[in-house]
């Protein structure tokens, strides 16, 4: 007789180091996400199934101090890394890479994986000599119960897939040893000789995330198109933080459900980031011959692991979460050994560095970033054959809301600076690089930044100014310059840079020394290596001419540079601002720790108007 049986597919993704609720920057415990938090629902909701199966999406050993101080101790200590001994504590049956966790090199990745009791699989990303980094896929062998308590055997294949891009982000660390391929092109070769190999079900971890709806070479988001592969059953997607399923707003697509879950008839989870969510994927499985199954019934949900801030979407089960203990037990020791990390004092700021206002007027905490690799940069410069241009320094505000939401703020008080303060004001482990640029590559780097902002039209009331699906990281300053943004005129490229516009562009009055930049005009810039790679879909500066970069973190410089001159009071310089709009008012959403500053809002001459749906702060402000 002829069967059914179901399978229970619990996903996380970009928990980017996210274990213990804690947060390392502000140095206190937090009521948010974390795997310590996602193991207590794990246990649950594999409770409530006769069948369980728990992967991971990828971008899972980089994103807190715990994952830095990981990073710099695994091959001291003996310890497997937090992350994977965690997940060895909650019984992980595979994991795919994701691009941020090739941020400290192979020799790091390779070491963390050697800890994993559950295979890592990319199909891919490949070495130069043709051979697999990792598994491009893994065939899970499972004893099921079927609908009738019957023990059946599934075959279940499991591919892993990442951004093409990975290999520019880092390049510095990766060329020449890796090469990456077509995200559609890996994945069809490699369902096919996956289904060849007599699998039952064929699940794709893909960090990747929901992006254009056809497919072109060397997709970064490639989920949509990946959903309409034939021998697909369930697809995981990840990268770009966001949830799916999620409610719509506007009429779905035909080809999309958020309610089932399914894109294509596919089912799809997109479970967030730092373990906000946990993606569930249900799936009927029914026998259509003996030991030849096929999937009759599919649906994707989320469950939320972190509390809903205000207003949040609340279609997601919140439910009562108990942490794990086995995951505490294994990583107790971690936890304990990077408080100690960050604790370590290195310098003083005589004022705060806080990123609320970041997008509305020059930050003291983007332009301490500035300072430091000017100085760093101006040290690596002295006999260099360029050393006469004009050196400009690229920094951001890291953290300043967007995607990340109300909270995703840095607010460092005045007042001691420990190692959690520079990681705070600088997220990722990007190395220091070098470039020499020309007055038109420069133009373009800043409108690609001046993208984060809304177009504001004349005569419409409450118009929002501050685009949330911009990632603030991409608010590149160039300190050095003055410059004005114009947001009455279109920009140039869309929130991610994925796309490009005709446009005169945003960027007014650019000056250097008070001489309007011309087109042919030189500089030297230092940044970072991710975006001297093209990393946020910046072009100019990958198109720039790369005159130094050396494996030293821009964490590390900054290190330094508090260090050696320990009392910094961060003079702000007067590098852009908003050009006149004729007195249009617009609505500025930011974060509310931002009412704690009441002489920045009277400087910035901003109104508050109450809070959002969303957790944010509205203020009005004044173009």
């Amino acid at each position: 007789m002829l069967s059914s049986l179901s399978l229970r597919i619990l996903a996380t993704s970009d928990l980017h180091a996210n274990l213990h609720p804690y947060n390392y920057y502000t140095d206190q415990p937090q009521n948010r996400g974390g795997l310590v938090r996602a193991g207590g629902v794990i246990a649950s909701l594999r409770r409530a199934a006769e069948n369980c199966l728990l992967v991971d999406n990828g971008d899972t050993l980089q994103g807190t101090p715990l994952g830095d101080f990981a990073a710099q101790s695994q091959c001291t200590n003996g310890r497997p890394h937090p992350m994977v001994a965690a997940m060895n504590a909650l019984n992980y049956d595979a994991m795919a890479l994701g691009n941020h966790d090739f941020n400290y090199g192979l020799e790091f990745l390779q070491s963390a994986l050697a800890g994993a009791s559950f295979p890592a699989v990319l199909a891919n990303i490949k070495r130069v000599d043709g051979e697999s980094f990792v598994p491009p896929w893994v065939i899970l062998d499972r004893d099921m119960q079927d609908m009738s308590g019957r023990s059946r055997r599934l075959r279940i294949g499991v591919i892993g897939l990442a951004p093409p891009q990975t290999l520019m982000w880092d390049r510095y660390l990766l060329e020449g040893k890796l090469e990456a391929e077509d995200i559609l092109t890996a994945a069809r070769r490699e369902i096919g000789a996956v289904r060849e190999a007599g699998t039952d079900l064929v699940i794709l971890l893909s960090h990747s995330g929901l992006g254009p709806t056809e497919e072109h070479p060397q997709m970064e988001n490639a989920v949509v198109p990946l959903a309409q592969l034939d021998g697909v059953d369930a697809v995981i997607a990840g990268h770009t933080h966001e949830l799916f399923p999620a409610p719509h707003n506007a009429a779905a697509p035909d080809w999309l459900d958020p309610n089932a879950g399914t894109i294509h008839g596919t089912p799809v989870v997109q479970p967030g980031a730092e373990g906000s969510h946990l993606g569930v994927i249900d799936l009927t499985l029914s026998e259509i011959d003996r030991d030849c199954w096929r999937v009759s019934n599919a649906r994707g949900q989320l469950i939320r692991i972190a509390p809903p801030t205000v207003g949040a979407d609340s279609t997601c089960k919140v439910p009562e979460i108990e942490s794990c203990p086995d995951v505490i037990r294994a990583t107790a020791e971690d936890h304990i050994a990077t408080l100690g990390f960050i604790r370590r004092r290195v310098g003083e700021t005589l004022v705060p560095l806080e990123t609320y206002f970041a997008l509305l007027a020059n930050s003291a905490a983007v332009q301490v970033i500035a300072d430091a690799q000017r100085d760093f940069a101006g040290q690596i410069l002295r006999g260099h054959k360029f050393a006469h241009l004009p050196l400009l320094s690229a920094a951001a505000p890291f953290k300043a809301g967007g995607r990340g939401g109300p909270v995703n703020y840095t607010d460092i008080p005045k007042g001691p600076l420990a190692i959690k303060n520079a990681a705070d004001l600088y997220v990722y482990p990007n190395m220091v690089a070098i470039l020499k640029a020309t007055g038109a590559q420069v133009r373009d780097w800043l409108e690609r930044a001046a993208c984060a902002f809304h177009q504001i039209r004349p005569d419409e009331p409450q118009q929002p100014l501050i685009d949330h699906r911009f990632a603030g990281y991409n608010f590149d300053v160039l300190d050095g310059l003055t410059y004005a943004i114009d947001v009455t005129v279109p920009a140039r490229y869309s929130a991610d840079g994925e796309e490009e516009y005709e446009t005169p562009g945003r960027i007014r009055d650019l000056r250097h020394n008070g001489q309007l930049v011309t087109e042919d005009q030189e500089f030297l810039v230092v940044t970072n290596s991710y975006r001297a790679s093209g990393g946020g879909h910046f072009t100019a500066p990958a198109d720039a001419e790369q005159i130094w970069l050396e494996r030293l973190s821009v964490r590390d410089v900054l290190v330094r540079y508090f260090t050696t001159y320990d009392r910094l009071s961060a003079v702000t310089n007067p590098t852009w601002h908003f050009a006149d709009a004729g007195g249009i008012r617009a609505i500025a959403e930011i974060g509310p720790g931002a009412l704690a500053y009441p002489d920045r809002i009277k400087e910035f001459g901003l109104e508050y108007l109450g809070a959002a749906e969303t957790g944010f702060a509205r203020f009005a402000i004044t173009l």
